[in-house]
């Protein structure tokens, strides 16, 4: 369950890993209430995706980090796992779908992962990295 101490545990793990994303208030947008955006898009993968890989990727044991970790994804999740684990010195690889633009592809290569380009749509992809997943000992 998600209580306030966890968030407050993975903002603690989390720096220096991720940007601080301030909020900012949104005026006029809905004048009856006060309204703020987090702009997680100042990620510097472009997304709060970064956050959730990133604690998942910090917080496995050293064997599991030894073994690398495996993702499916076709875009920000995929470079939120790459960037991540580059950043703690894990190995990534990310299954995306064949049809993935290749500006994701590359970005999410860029980051540091090994990219399998397998199947045409999502679901081929990741039934495909569940089963390297279980063949190689990676955590999904």
């Amino acid at each position: 369950m998600l209580t306030l101490d966890k968030i407050f545990h993975a903002q603690l793990v989390l720096k220096g890993v991720i940007r601080e994303t301030l909020l900012t208030r949104a005026y006029g947008i809905a004048p009856e209430c006060n309204l703020y955006l987090k702009p997680e898009n100042l990620q510097i993968t472009g997304s709060f995706k970064v956050r959730g890989a990133g604690y998942k990727i910090a917080t496995l044991s050293e064997e599991e980090k030894e073994r690398g970790v495996i993702a499916c994804s076709a875009g920000n999740h995929a470079q939120g796992v790459a960037y991540a684990a580059k950043k703690y010195g894990v190995k990534a690889t990310v299954v995306m779908p064949t049809t993935t633009p290749l500006i994701k592809v590359n970005r999410t290569k860029g980051y540091g992962a090994e990219v399998v380009l397998y199947g045409n749509v999502y679901d081929e992809a990741c039934e495909y990295a569940l089963k390297l997943a279980k063949e190689q000992g990676l955590t999904f």
